[in-house]
């Protein structure tokens, strides 16, 4: 096996301080082990919630990833410790991507106390700032202007070496805040990345016919950035021009817009009856399944035993187990104490 090429990372996020040469994830044993585990706990951890909702035992609305877990893992895989991301209402593998603690993750979809926002904000509405992560967004495209800020934040305090990457979907490219946000970050120079996962369905419109270019990546000429397609299912492909991009804007060098194209499995949420697709196209794309994909490649390149494999596979299950066990056991979030997080103390007499 080859030596790993990552440096040691920090206890806050898990992510390094500083970043080598861009390596080969599936002949890294070190960064494979992390891809694999980080795609597994996405996906078993919304196979979880969707199996929860089903029976009843999780409420409101979610919006399920699964089969674009390449998308968030490579994308995180080239954040540094100090960046920072923003998500939106199909944030889930976003926020595991970026280190977060499952359990405290499930108790915020069960409505617990002890999940990131004390169970009040639910599956569209996570943060994590002791990560980097600025909060998921239930408005379509309302992620762009706030990572652009947060980049404009950084450069007017001199931190020339922290990055923000904005996650969105291709839907939020046709709405007002995109062209805005993107406009301003290319005006300014700032540090920040714009991720379009294009999982070619905006709700069950297709971009087909919501737009007229097939490579959204092209807009970025437009603001005068630069832009890249990628296969959002391949995460060596969507690391690669990740890291790219974060360099490129560690430097000076100003945005990037990348297109990573994926494909969801599920519908745009949990009321889609997913009336718009057939069967054939679903099946098509499952056959892309980005996990498998980059199993084989590690497999191929005898990078990790089947042993070793198995055994991150079940670290993932055991770890999902352990936070729908600890969410269920937490106290419900207390409807008494929801004003406290409303407005602030003054300190002042009432």
């Amino acid at each position: 096996m080859a030596a790993s090429s990552a440096p040691s990372p920090t206890a806050k996020t898990g992510r390094p301080s500083a970043r080598p040469e861009i390596a080969d994830l599936a002949r890294d044993p070190e960064l494979a082990t992390r891809v694999i585990g980080t795609m597994w706990r996405i996906r078993l951890f919304e196979e979880a919630v969707d199996e929860l909702f089903a029976r009843g035992l999780m409420h409101g609305t979610m919006h399920l990833s699964i089969g674009q877990e390449a998308s968030a893992t490579g994308v995180c895989l080239a954040m540094r410790e100090g960046d920072h991301l923003t998500s939106t209402h199909r944030g889930h593998g976003h926020c595991i991507g970026a280190g977060a603690d499952l359990n405290r993750m499930m108790a915020e979809l069960l409505a617990k106390e002890t999940g990131y926002c004390r169970g009040r904000g639910g599956s569209m509405h996570i943060a994590d700032v002791g990560t980097g992560n600025l909060g998921a967004n239930g408005i379509v495209g309302g992620g762009i202007p706030i990572a652009a800020g947060a980049a404009l934040g950084l450069q007017l305090q001199g931190k020339t070496d922290a990055v923000v990457v904005s996650f969105f979907g291709d839907g939020a490219s046709n709405e007002g805040a995109f062209h805005e946000g993107l406009n301003l970050a290319a005006v300014w120079d700032l540090p920040v990345v714009f991720v379009c996962e294009n999982n070619k369905y905006g709700m069950s419109m297709s971009t087909e016919l919501s737009t007229r270019i097939a490579n959204l990546a092209e807009r970025a000429a437009g603001y005068g950035m630069a832009g890249v397609s990628v296969d959002g299912n391949d995460v060596q492909a969507v690391y690669e021009a990740a890291t790219k991009a974060f360099d490129r804007a560690r430097s000076g060098g100003g945005p990037t817009l990348i297109e990573s194209v994926t494909y969801r499995w599920k519908g745009h949420s949990k009321s889609d009856k997913n009336l718009y697709r057939t069967r054939e196209e679903i099946a098509e794309w499952k056959e892309k399944d980005p996990i498998a994909a980059f199993l084989a490649k590690v497999t191929e390149a005898g990078t990790l035993t089947e042993n070793q494999l198995n055994a991150i596979a079940q670290e993932a299950k055991d770890a999902i187990r352990e936070s729908v066990r600890t969410g269920n056991a937490a106290p419900p979030s207390r409807a008494d104490e929801l004003l406290s997080a409303v407005y602030a103390p003054t300190g002042g007499s009432k």
